[in-house]
């Protein structure tokens, strides 16, 4: 099954530089859009599940951590 990116980037509640970050309940899934391989999930301004390296997990956390006031209701 194809990931249909248009959808993921509709839903998504914050795109930064190329990444969605989408919230489900404390949880915030994130996806790399050029490299759709590349996933984590934040819980508690952490990443605690991911498959990235450790520079791209930097990166990540970086961008959640300056914007996500962004995605607060």
């Amino acid at each position: 099954m194809q990931l249909d990116i248009k959808n993921v980037a509709d839903k998504a509640d914050m795109i930064i530089n190329g990444y969605t970050f989408t919230q489900e309940n404390k949880y915030i899934r994130v996806l790399n859009l050029n490299q759709l391989n590349h996933a984590a999930v934040i819980y508690d301004d952490k990443i605690v599940e991911t498959n990235m390296d450790d520079i791209e997990n930097q990166i990540v956390l970086d961008y959640y951590l300056n914007n996500k006031q962004f995605m607060e209701e």
